[in-house]
């Protein structure tokens, strides 16, 4: 690990030496937290989310978090290995002791680092939605997790693109369509095929197809995350006046609802995918009942994640061998 951990610290103070990336920190906290001011405010606006605000701001600044991750992930590395190659410097490294495992995995490893910074920015704003309440320990630690794996697979991706085209432009723009694949083309692919395998008997088989959903980021980060609890009663002071033979009398007491519906992003997507693997008849009434109601998802779809992750590290350290009998035209080594 002498020689990965060499070639991390290497890339990754060329990024910090670069500056560009701090910007884009800067930008990704101001993103952040006006969204999280902006949902807290519209939270504010919904009495009958009075006992889940921490739940919902919590789960709502997770899946934006991750949804900004996956436009700026691709951008960082997808020109980790065409752009060294362009520049004349990825020879260097190549001509040294260093391995083209050493090489791949150090350039990932520092892309992964640089993505956790940005996970790290959001560490105040989940203190603010456990401050609100209705967000345990245990519930951040896991998906902090499960958010940093994915971010890593996106890392891995776009660097086995840019160890397998030439020009840095075209591994960029092939990264973004890989991310689209795993979020849209996942949700597109499940649609049509539950809608080639409806008969007219049994409608939509939903358990035969849920499988082309499990490997979507925003599906595996949602039904990941632990239950959360159900929030506590809300109570608000409540002032009546009474009159009883023409006397006047105010009373004031406490009234306090009995709703304990609990309103959670993350839990609605899960109860919601892991019904689907139940679920014979799309043209029944779903009913929103435990989250654990139904089979995990997650596993599954982490599982084909991190094994799509490790097959681009394979392919970068592949092409990072030396020397190369074969080079795409105007090329070269260093």
């Amino acid at each position: 690990m002498r020689g990965v951990f060499t070639v991390a610290r290497l890339e990754f103070t060329v990024r910090v030496r670069a500056g560009h990336w701090r910007w884009l920190l800067g930008g990704w906290f101001v993103i952040l937290v006006l969204f999280t001011l902006l949902l807290r405010l519209a939270i504010g606006r919904a009495p009958t989310l009075d006992g889940s605000r921490g739940t919902v701001m919590y789960g709502g600044l997770q899946l934006f978090q991750l949804a900004l991750a996956l436009i700026v992930m691709p951008a960082l590395t997808g020109q980790s290995i065409n752009g060294d190659r362009e520049r004349g410097t990825l020879g260097v490294l190549q001509v040294t002791d260093l391995s083209a495992f050493d090489i791949a995995a150090g350039k990932l490893l520092a892309a992964w680092a640089t993505a956790c910074v940005f996970l790290v920015t959001s560490a105040p704003l989940v203190a603010w939605s456990m401050i609100e309440g209705g967000v345990p320990v245990f519930r951040v630690i896991v998906v902090t997790i499960v958010l940093a794996l994915l971010l890593g697979v996106i890392c891995a991706i776009s660097l086995g693109l840019s160890a397998l085209l030439a020009r840095s432009t075209t591994s960029s723009v092939l990264s973004y369509l890989a991310v689209f694949t795993l979020t849209v083309g996942t949700l597109l692919v499940f649609v049509l095929a539950t809608g080639l395998t409806a008969t007219s008997n049994s409608g939509a088989r939903t358990d035969n197809t849920w499988v082309f959903l499990a490997p979507n980021p925003f599906v595996v980060l949602a039904d990941a995350a632990p239950v959360a609890p159900l929030p506590r009663p809300s109570c608000r002071t409540v002032t009546q006046e009474n009159i009883t033979n023409g006397h006047s009398q105010t009373v004031t007491g406490e009234v306090c609802s009995s709703d304990t519906t609990n309103v959670d992003p993350l839990g609605s997507i899960s109860r919601a995918v892991r019904q689907l693997r139940t679920q014979p008849d799309a043209s029944a009434t779903f009913s929103p009942g435990p989250i654990g109601r139904g089979g995990l998802v997650w596993p599954y779809g982490l599982g084909f994640d991190l094994l799509l992750g490790a097959f681009m590290l394979a392919v970068t350290t592949r092409r990072l061998r030396t020397p190369r009998h074969h080079l795409a035209r105007g090329v070269r080594l260093a």
